[in-house]
């Protein structure tokens, strides 16, 4: 069991990440859901319409309208699943990630210039070691005590 210390902190770094991840979002130009299955096409590769939602825990129905709205802007592009002829694969295109490396660069952006302007030299240096911190927790697997 955590120490009442540590549970403090851990609910207040989620709200305030919370908060930072929704104000950083509002830089966005295309919509979150589209950004989104942009961001996993990028990492992941070419996906059917059912892993995207799977992915992003929507219905393949509401993944079908955001996946048709990326095809029309040309972001994605369609061709056959190289096993199944039922099924085709979706792919970032070049004007996706020209998209998406724009929106993770509006997003940067932002954050940059708030911390020059909000924070001292010290909060910055402080926010630099926080960063790697969270990197830990991040990649932090299996607690001891934990299934």
């Amino acid at each position: 069991m955590p120490t009442p210390e540590a549970a403090t902190v851990a609910a207040e770094l989620r709200t305030a990440m919370g908060k930072l991840t929704r104000r950083v979002k509002q830089e966005d130009r295309i919509p979150h859901g589209q950004v989104a299955v942009l961001g996993v096409l990028d990492r992941d590769g070419a996906m059917t319409t059912s892993d995207l939602a799977t992915d992003q825990r929507v219905r393949p129905q509401s993944m079908a309208r955001a996946v048709g709205l990326l095809l029309e802007q040309g972001l994605v592009t369609r061709r056959a699943h190289p096993t199944d002829g039922r099924k085709s694969l979706l792919e970032l295109s070049d004007a996706g990630r020209d998209a998406l490396e724009a929106e993770r660069g509006r997003r940067a952006g932002w954050l940059a210039l708030a911390i020059e302007a909000e924070l001292t030299e010290d909060e910055r240096e402080l926010l630099a070691r926080s960063a790697a911190l969270m990197e830990r927790l991040a990649a932090c697997q299996g607690l001891p005590g934990r299934s």
